[in-house]
Parts: structure tokens; sequence; C-alpha cells
């Protein structure tokens, strides 16, 4: 059996990361990566840091690109790749423009589509944008799903999908898990963080980098982080600012000159599971800290309107605040100054999975393999 797993941002070579590695070992199964440079510069560490090589690497990305011209890119770049290897299954993660795009070219190329965290739903299609839209066409096309849990494949069941559903568990606990043993304690970066943060303070790790949140939403939220700042002193954020200008400029604008704020470049992998490991409570838009962050016992403010990660919020382990400055200053104060709150957020079960994911979609490539 021949399979292509195609990535091309950072979170998809994260979780694609440790099914890749266990499908190496699998004899009678061929794989090959390849890499569409959606996220270039941030794939390329991620792959470093688990010892995986691209076999294919494509350029799609060019300066001031939209959708528009990544859609393209993508489907017309990926057909060469289709032609040469031939797979019998293309794997996709998730809902990003590469998936997407990867997903309908494999379609045009007469190539099996299997999908790695299906299922997610918000039910609007413009939050997340384009996200929503890309998971939701990319259960369309595929011919697998591998939900990460019950509630996704009970979403997948609404639009009519039940044929080849498999609940996996989340694949980003596979690589939380195995980040945690590759994390080197004499990393550079890791060296670079003890200097720069004093952990005699309660630390909050704070990111943000979400397409909805351009304008007023990152206004609002670093306005919310600047007045909790200014007023206590037994804290300290770090913020690994993400490189779009959209949101650099603006976090540079609003945190000059304070201490309590420190604004650092974005950390590799297993830098920033150290620091998630190190810190206190997390503000994030981030769809994959949500998963990995009840793992490490750590609370979670998710900085957006609506999660299509509802298990986490059910099992109470994240709590939605959006842009509302006053639910970020007031659940943030909580979680500093109520032990038993934070206690309360901090001893529950994870949602997403025991670490197994990889292997349940490995047993289940491995069946077909056999018939």
């Amino acid at each position: 059996m021949k399979i292509l797993v195609i990535i091309g941002t950072r979170p998809e070579a994260i979780k694609m990361a440790p099914l890749i590695n266990r499908l190496k070992r699998v004899p009678s199964i061929e794989i090959k990566v390849c890499n569409t440079g959606q996220h270039k510069h941030l794939v390329i560490p991620i792959f470093d840091f688990f010892g995986i090589q691209a076999d294919f690497s494509i350029d799609t990305m060019i300066p001031n690109q939209g959708l528009h011209g990544l859609t393209a890119a993508i489907i017309e770049k990926t057909k060469p790749v289709f032609d040469k290897f031939q797979p019998d299954y293309v794997l996709v993660h998730g809902d990003t423009t590469t998936s997407f795009a990867s997903a309908l070219s494999a379609f045009y190329s007469g190539c099996k589509v299997a999908h790695v965290e299906a299922g997610l739903r918000t039910y609007n299609k413009l939050a997340p944008f384009p996200e929503e839209m890309n998971r939701t066409l990319n259960s369309q096309l595929a011919d697998i799903h591998f939900a990460p849990t019950q509630s996704a494949a009970e979403n997948l069941g609404r639009a009519g999908i039940i044929k080849n559903v498999l609940v996996t568990g989340n694949t980003v606990i596979d690589a939380l898990l195995d980040a945690i043993e590759l994390v080197n304690q004499n990393d550079a970066e890791i060296q670079y963080l003890k200097q720069q943060i004093d952990f005699t303070k309660k630390i909050i790790l704070f990111t943000g980098h979400r397409r909805e949140n351009f304008g007023k939403g990152f206004d609002d939220v670093f306005s919310a982080v600047k007045e909790i700042t200014e007023s206590r002193d037994d804290i300290m954020v770090i913020y690994p600012v993400h490189p779009n200008p959209n949101v650099k400029l603006s976090a540079e604008k609003y945190f000059e000159g304070n201490n309590q704020v420190k604004l650092i470049r974005p950390l590799s992998y297993g830098p920033f599971v150290w620091l998630m490991q190190k810190c206190h409570l997390i503000l994030t838009d981030s769809g994959g800290i949500q998963e990995e962050a009840p793992s490490l016992g750590k609370p979670v403010l998710v900085l957006r309107e609506l999660t299509e990660r509802p298990e986490a919020v059910a099992a109470g382990t994240v709590i939605v605040v959006g842009t509302n400055q006053e639910k970020i200053i007031s659940c943030t104060n909580r979680l500093l100054d109520d032990q038993s709150f934070y206690k309360e957020m901090t001893s529950l079960v994870n949602p997403y999975g025991d670490g197994k994911a990889s292997e349940r979609i490995i047993d289940f490539f491995t069946q077909i393999a056999a018939i």
C-alpha cells in the first residue's frame, strides 16, 4: 500500500508527525511526505525535531498571496506529485488550505482521500474562516474519516457520512507525549527562555494568530492583557508573536514599554511544549493548544467566539471567553487567585485521547492492506 501524507502548516506537521513516524515502521506500507510550503519556514523545524524528511517539497507561497492564489497553486503543484508516486491513499489533516486544496487535487487525480481529525464543526462557515468550510468540504471529498472524538463522528453522521468513520482520539496527544520525551533541556531556545522569563512569577502563556481576530478582535484582546498586567505584579505574560504583520505590528504597538509582557519570536515545538509545562495558564485562539493543554494540567481560556472543540468545554478543561475584555480579565484573575477553581480545571481527564490515535489509524490501514 502506498500512502502520501500532505502537510503545509506547522499544526499539520505537529499532528501528523507521530503518524508518519509510526507508518514508516510498517513493512506493508510505503509512505512518502509532501510539504506544500504553505508555512515553509515553520514546518521544517517541526520535521527536524521529529526526524522527518519531506520526499516532495513544492513552493506554493508568494508574498502577499491570498487564499485564491494559494488554493490554485496547491491544486496545480500537487498534481505532478500524484502522477509520480501514484498513492493508494492521500492523508490530509484538519482544516487548512493545504488540506482542502490537496484533497480536491487528489480527488481530481483519482486518489482516495483519508481525512485525519475529521468531523470538527462550529456550524458557522465564517468562524473560523476559512477553516470551517475547508473541513466541511474535506468531509465530502474523503473516503475515510478519522474522527478524534465521538462528538466529531456524530457531526459527520448528521451530514450523512457514516461509512468508513473511525473514532481514534487526536494525534496531537501522540505528538505531545513524543515531544516530552524528545525535549532537550540544553536546547538553545530553552536556555533563551530561562534567561528571558522570571519564573518566580505566575507565567501566562499567550498565543494569538487567527484571521477572524485581525483588527478589533486583537485590539480588544491586547487591551485586556494590558489591563491585567497593569493591575498586578505577580505575573508575566509570554507571547510568542506570530510573524503575520496583522498580528506582529499591533502587538508591538500595544505592549511597547510593558515589562510584564515579553514578546518573543515563535518557538520550535519542543521548547514550546517545555514552556507549556512551566506556565500557570494559557490564553489562546489556537485549536491544537485546546487539545494539548489538558494533558499537561493547564487551564485554557479560548480567545474565540466559537470553538469546534466542544469536548473540552464540556469537560471543563477550557473556557471560551472570545475577545470580550471583561470575560478575559475576570476569568484570568479568577484562575490566578482562586485555587479551588484552578484545581478544578486542571484535575480533569483530557477528552482528546490517550496518545494511541496513530496506532488506531495504522491498524485500519494494515487491515485494508491484508485484504
